[in-house]
């Protein structure tokens, strides 16, 4: 399927049925590209150097900064130099998308989720090139009094856009930059007592694309941040929610950045769609009527993920009880088991920060529910209910890691009876080498006895066959000529085998070729200058004597 027939269902600008259609619908038959290593240092406005290796050479910008929205980072943030945003690359990474989709969704005080009134069809935008300034005016309208919460969920993130919510919102750069080179993070910044703060969270997380078609083969290296193929088309990828939360007292503002759609990571429409059913959840409702505090429509979000999680385990666990039927019959899988493992090991760090993503929210109080504006009563069940609901999902979040352990020891299990089976095997084949050698033994151990039985006529027919005088009268050659030769001979071969070896007892370590070939002379020498035994003895019965 085409790039084209994929982003077609992701440009719909009005509410027609097709708004909540399946992420399973959006296939390609290539895999998605492997997710780049995170660079930790920069993911926190806590770090003092802001895109920064220590190699590199710091420059004074003299950069003449424009006040308007077009010269952000550096007109709300002027510790961002322009080679700093280079390295960062978070507008070069913007620049390829021609224009930006926006949905909007409005949460309001009764708890009620609807599309604000844009002037545009529907709950979208579609901000391009001819329209920026039209956009920009969008942001700065004022907003009815009855808006709890107002979410911006993007699409192909432009540069223009970028700067204009950075902007509008005076969004910390290290949210972009962060979602864009895919860097978990979670921080809060600016918080005002009785006023507000803003919050980040960059979580990638697993998710599953089921019946995706035939895949191509992945490379032999093993690759953690690559997507895991399995059988029948499915495979297991890593995505990234990326929500900005800007708290205030009077209304929030909730930005979601969406990376890479055409991958079939989750676009912004979609995660739109699912918010919007939110609304209609009788539980949820609940919660919005009791609480002011606009942070649970964050923490609603956080579901998404666990949900993704929970769909990728059911799919892995079916995986694995194939894997471990394949084993018996096929040893080779080794490797796959073994791959596996290594992405299951990856994913008890995706889970680790999913769970300190959570606990972050659930420590990070609002500043801004300590306004006058709300009771006390009030801010204590907010409270009680945020810690609630954060147990939930950190409860959901172990059973996570309970089960991802609970794979893992099945792949350990399924390794061990791989090798089980290959030693058994092993076994088998070594029994029959063993009794193939017995047998062998057997019929050379016959042959031994015949020629044992012809061994004494062959030694009395070669003596009587010899031409001595003693035997043979009239020859040359005696019985005393035979023997001189036989054993010089002999000696001259034992001479030349213990020469030509390196390592022998008659021989030290290291020894030249020369001092090989005069070994016969040097181990006299070491014999006589051994001393005797009586004169050993002598020796230590005098030393005992003078003791």
């Amino acid at each position: 399927m085409s790039v084209s027939r994929i982003l077609t269902p992701f440009r719909v600008h009005d509410d027609s049925e097709d708004a909540t259609v399946a992420l399973q619908d959006l296939k390609d038959t290539a895999l998605p590209p492997a997710v780049p290593a995170p660079p930790y240092r920069h993911a926190a406005p806590s770090g003092p150097w802001p895109w920064m290796d220590l190699n590199v050479d710091f420059t004074d910008s003299t950069t003449v900064i424009d006040g308007s929205w077009r010269g952000y980072p550096q007109n709300q943030f002027g510790n961002w130099t322009p080679d700093q945003v280079q390295r960062s690359q978070m507008l070069e990474k913007c620049s390829i998308n021609k224009s930006s989709t926006v949905y909007w969704m409005d949460v309001h005080y009764d708890g009620s989720f609807t599309a604000p009134d844009t002037g545009e069809d529907g709950h979208t935008t579609v901000v391009s090139t001819q329209r920026e300034d039209g956009f920009w005016d969008m942001l700065q309208g004022e907003r009815p009094g009855d808006i709890r919460v107002r979410s911006l969920f993007v699409d192909d993130l432009t540069s223009p856009v970028l700067r204009m919510l950075g902007t509008r919102y005076n969004v910390e750069p290290f949210f972009f930059t962060s979602s864009i080179n895919w860097i978990p993070s979670r921080y809060q910044e600016a918080p005002i007592h009785g006023e507000g703060d803003h919050i980040t969270i960059t979580l990638p997380f697993v998710r599953a694309l089921r019946d995706s078609g035939p895949l191509p083969p992945t490379d032999s290296r093993i690759n953690t941040q690559a997507p895991y193929p399995m059988g029948e088309g499915s495979m297991l990828f890593i995505d990234l929610l990326a929500i900005h939360m800007v708290r205030g007292v009077e209304t929030s503002t909730i930005i979601s950045y969406h990376p890479e759609s055409t991958w079939c990571r989750t676009p912004a429409k979609r995660l739109h769609s699912l918010m919007q059913l939110v609304g209609d959840s009788v539980y949820w409702q609940k919660i919005f009527r009791k609480s002011k505090d606009p942070t649970f429509v964050f923490l609603a979000i956080l579901w998404y993920p666990l949900y993704a999680w929970d769909e990728s385990f059911e799919l892995l666990d079916y995986h694995v009880g194939d894997l471990e039927s394949q084993v018996l019959r096929d040893h080779g899988i080794t490797r796959g088991l073994h791959i596996l493992q290594a992405h299951l090991l990856h994913y008890a760090s995706l889970l680790h920060g999913f769970e300190v993503s959570v606990r972050f929210i659930e420590n990070t109080r609002n500043p801004a529910m300590e306004s006058s504006n709300f009771s006390d009563k009030q801010r204590e069940e907010s409270d009680e209910l945020m810690k609630k609901e954060c147990e939930n999902l950190l409860g959901e979040i172990d059973r996570l890691e309970k089960r991802r352990l609970m794979l893992s020891d099945r792949l350990k299990n399924a390794m061990n009876l791989a090798f089980a089976s290959v030693n058994i095997e092993d076994s088998r084949q070594t029994r029959t080498l063993t009794q193939a050698t017995v047998r062998d033994s057997a019929a050379m151990k016959q042959i031994s006895y015949l020629t044992m039985v012809f061994l004494p006529a062959s030694f009395l027919a070669s003596v009587f066959g010899m031409n001595v005088a003693e035997i043979v009268p009239g020859t040359r050659e005696t019985l005393d000529h035979y023997v001189e030769t036989t054993i010089s001979l002999t000696l001259l071969t034992i001479y030349v085998v213990v020469t030509l070896q390196k390592h022998s007892s008659f021989h030290e370590k290291h020894s030249t070729f020369l001092q090989r070939a005069a070994w016969p002379i040097l181990s006299l020498r070491r014999i006589m200058s051994k001393a005797p035994v009586g004169a050993q003895l002598q020796q230590a019965s005098a030393v005992d004597d003078m003791v």
